[in-house]
């Protein structure tokens, strides 16, 4: 395999995720009314990360469904959320990131700007990964279900207080959109919109960030890593121990000897490097002869 094949398969995948994208903001009236979408699809929770309150968003956020696991009001449609998203994690792990999550390819564009690069230190980074799944527990979890808001609802933690996402596809545009939100714009704004500006500088030095070290749907993904039915498997016989595979992994993913590894976002790349075709990227991870043979 060579870079064309590489670069070939980066953007069929880029297609994808901007395509799903757009197909998950879609509604147009939000942004022309000045409204946001309140029909039936709005129960339904998107795979990705994509914020609730967006002008165009036809569905919902599925942290922030999560969340309302927590909310005594909305528990039925908690456990609904939980399962949607077990569903989703045992089928493909972090193939939603790599492949639906618009988010996820706003900071792969950003990465693509020419500034110079940042390698986090190997030991630094194996320490910040585990940050993800400590907002994870702290802000999704043991938080909503701490405290209680004024009404006695569960407060949505990590959606009103950190998640970057949030601010630029539905905090960003209301304020720009309704004059009347920009009289309420006040500190907590103040903080998201700082917590986005250092957010989107970093992804333009380090591949993105945010997934690696912040975000909690990425880490909820990866606990079903091991045993999804979307996963890589490496035939021994053919590898000859090139490296080629872990040099184009962006995530630090050393794919021989960890290929279903926790932050592997199953974008292909190894498998299009690979000059041997060790590497097979399927439904069951079972070793299948190369092409051609029998």
């Amino acid at each position: 395999m060579d870079n064309k094949d590489i670069k070939k398969g980066m953007r069929k995948r880029k297609a994808v995720q901007f395509g799903f994208g757009l197909l998950q903001n879609a509604y147009i009236k939000g942004f022309l009314d000045k409204s946001i979408y309140s029909g039936r699809l709005k129960k339904l929770c998107v795979p990705g990360l994509n914020c609730h309150s967006c002008p165009g968003a036809l569905g919902a956020c599925p942290i922030g469904g999560l969340q309302s696991l927590f909310d005594g009001r909305r528990r039925q449609t908690g456990f609904y959320v939980l399962g949607w998203l077990a569903m989703a994690g045992i089928l493909a792990g972090r193939f939603v990131c790599g492949w639906l999550c618009l988010f996820g390819l706003i900071q792969e564009l950003l990465y693509m700007i020419p500034v110079p690069k940042i390698t986090v230190p190997e030991k630094a980074d194996r320490k910040l990964r585990y940050l993800k799944y400590v907002i994870l527990a702290l802000f999704v979890v043991v938080l909503p279900l701490a405290y209680r808001g004024g009404s006695g609802s569960g407060v949505p933690f990590f959606c009103k207080y950190i998640c970057p996402a949030g601010t630029l596809e539905a905090g960003v545009p209301l304020v720009l959109l309704w004059d009347g939100m920009r009289g309420a714009v006040g500190g907590l704004f103040l903080w998201k919109s700082t917590l986005l500006v250092l957010t989107l500088a970093a992804s333009m030095m380090i591949y993105r960030p945010f997934c690696r070290y912040i975000c909690p749907l990425g880490a909820f993904y990866a606990l079903f890593q091991k045993i999804s039915f979307t996963r890589l498997a490496l035939d021994k016989s053919r590898c000859i121990d090139c490296g080629r595979c872990t040099a184009v992994c962006k995530m630090g993913v050393n794919v021989t000897h960890d290929p279903n590894s926790a932050e592997c976002i199953r974008c292909g790349e190894c498998v299009s490097a690979c000059p041997e075709k060790a590497l097979h990227f399927g439904y069951d991870g079972r070793v299948r002869p190369a092409d051609g043979e029998a």
